[in-house]
């Protein structure tokens, strides 16, 4: 008898047919992986079993019980938890708060502030973050958020959880770690639900894949009778073959973009570094290594930076995003619904933020033109939405990134920075925006691409500088790229002489 058992699942969203009778079960105390491309339906089917959403058709079956969870607490109370792929905390609460937010701590009717601390550090320990309990939610980078959202699902001690793209913003390091936790939640009978478009993370934890494609279920088998090439045509419906980016066979143009001598206090120190036209630049190095604060102290983010900037040779004022995108210059955040997208607007209105002077007139918007823009960017990043006037709030983690992209595409910057470009993005997505970075490139862009992803940045990137506590820890040439060279500057490990 399977221990969870989904029958029939159905859910509908206004002009979205999510899910689609899917049904396939899963075995006790195993990882099982499930996948397939952005908009497939994968993370609503986790969110129904976590209690987010409710199914309109169909059953989940508890070890062979009929589930009764209209809502998260209700979902907790049968021992499952979920790792959303999008975090969802209350920025201005401390980390101890929010990871015990279900089950404050409390003494004569008070808030237990000693115990409520000593659970906090508890959680983190769990799971090896070394994260100050008392610091705000809200000043801690994608990757810490994650791990705390990690701690919290595993604080709960439940039986089953779901984990959608739980190392998205995790390094290298934090990844590892995470791999050997999944390992012991497995020797304790905990059965995982692994949300995943990293092929080697799925066939290096799984047991079992269930592909999704269109909010209906493919196939389900063991991991062992699969492979790669099976399950991404299962995936996509049609073959996807490995990107090589073209900007690499052209000589880049000018110096579009000069750094000197670039600090801020507690983030990065005496950074350097030139960018050219036609030219991907690649960023590497571990969370925190200060990659996303030096893109948005360009873009004019940090009152607190100093050094030098240059565009096209003359000085660039820092400390003032109007400045940075009159330059000509665009950034694509890590963090797309905190920073990248409104999300109470709609895929049309998202789309044009960056260019609403260009659309209007006398302080109203062109709405023909508005509306023909959103289409052609949604047409040429193939976004899964039912129309341009969908909320963004609607669409899945990877068309969300499309949209965010769009925006500063619409914007024809010189000079756009993209901040972990394909983060929660499927196979055949990645692949269409390496593609558009690389595109870009062959128009004459200069691109500024931070990736935690070794294969993608040493794919994209002509030249990597390699960030290590802050500071540069070397520049690789293109002849010299490797992984493992890459992971050495990045963890600050030294070559050994041969």
């Amino acid at each position: 008898m399977a221990f969870i058992e989904f029958k029939g699942i159905t859910k509908r969203f206004p002009g979205v047919l999510a899910l689609d009778g899917v049904s396939f079960p899963i075995a006790e105390g195993s990882c099982h992986a499930l996948i397939g491309e952005n908009g497939a339906g994968k993370s609503t089917l986790g969110k129904i079993l976590a209690g987010v959403y409710v199914a309109d058709e169909g059953e989940v079956r508890l070890a062979g019980q009929p589930l009764r969870a209209p809502n998260p607490l209700a979902a907790r109370q049968h021992g499952i938890a979920m790792v959303h792929q999008e975090l969802a905390f209350c920025p201005n609460l401390t980390v101890a708060e929010n990871l015990c937010l279900g089950a404050l701590p409390h003494r004569a009717g008070w808030l237990d502030r000693r115990r409520l601390r000593d659970q906090g550090r508890a959680m983190l320990a769990e799971i090896g973050a070394d994260i100050d309990v008392d610091q705000p939610i809200g000043e801690l980078s994608t990757g810490q958020e994650q791990l705390v959202q990690i701690a919290a699902a595993l604080g709960t001690r439940a039986r089953i959880i779901v984990m959608d793209e739980p190392t998205s913003s995790l390094s290298v390091r934090e990844s590892e770690h995470l791999f050997a936790l999944l390992g012991q939640l497995k020797q304790r009978g905990i059965t995982v639900i692994y949300v995943s478009h990293r092929m080697e993370e799925i066939f290096r934890l799984c047991d079992t894949v269930t592909v999704l494609r269109d909010g209906r279920h493919v196939a389900t088998e063991a991991a062992t009778a699969t492979n790669t090439d099976r399950l991404i045509q299962q995936m996509v419906g049609r073959e996807v073959k490995q990107y090589t980016s073209q900007h690499l066979r052209r000589v880049p143009g000018e110096e579009l973009l000069r750094v000197e001598n670039l600090s801020s206090p507690g983030k990065f120190h005496d950074v350097s570094f030139r960018l050219r036209a036609g030219e991907i630049l690649g960023f590497a190095g571990l969370v925190g290594a200060g990659r996303s604060e030096i893109a948005q102290a360009i873009f004019g983010m940090d009152p607190h930076v100093t050094g030098r900037v240059f565009v096209r040779g003359r000085p660039l004022p820092l400390g003032a995003v109007t400045t940075a995108l009159a330059a000509g210059i665009g950034l694509l955040p890590e963090d797309r619904k905190r920073l990248g997208l409104v999300l109470s607007m709609n895929c049309r209105e998202n789309t044009s933020l960056a260019v609403l002077s260009r659309l209007s007139r006398g302080g109203f918007v062109k709405r023909r033109q508005e509306r023909a823009l959103a289409q052609t960017y949604v047409e040429k990043l193939r976004v899964k939405t039912p129309t341009i006037e969908a909320n963004i709030s609607g669409l899945s983690g990877g068309n969300q990134q499309k949209i965010a992209l769009a925006k500063w595409l619409a914007r024809e910057c010189s000079i756009l920075m993209v901040d972990e470009p394909t983060r929660g993005v499927d196979v055949g997505a990645k692949a269409e925006i390496h593609r558009l970075l690389d595109d870009l490139a062959c128009q004459g862009l200069a691109l500024l691409v931070i990736s935690s992803e070794l294969p993608e940045i040493m794919n994209l990137s002509r030249r990597i500088l390699v960030m290590r506590d802050g500071r540069m820890a070397g520049e690789l040439e293109r002849a010299d790229f490797s992984q493992p060279e890459l992971m050495r500057r990045m963890a600050g490990v030294e070559t050994r002489a041969a």
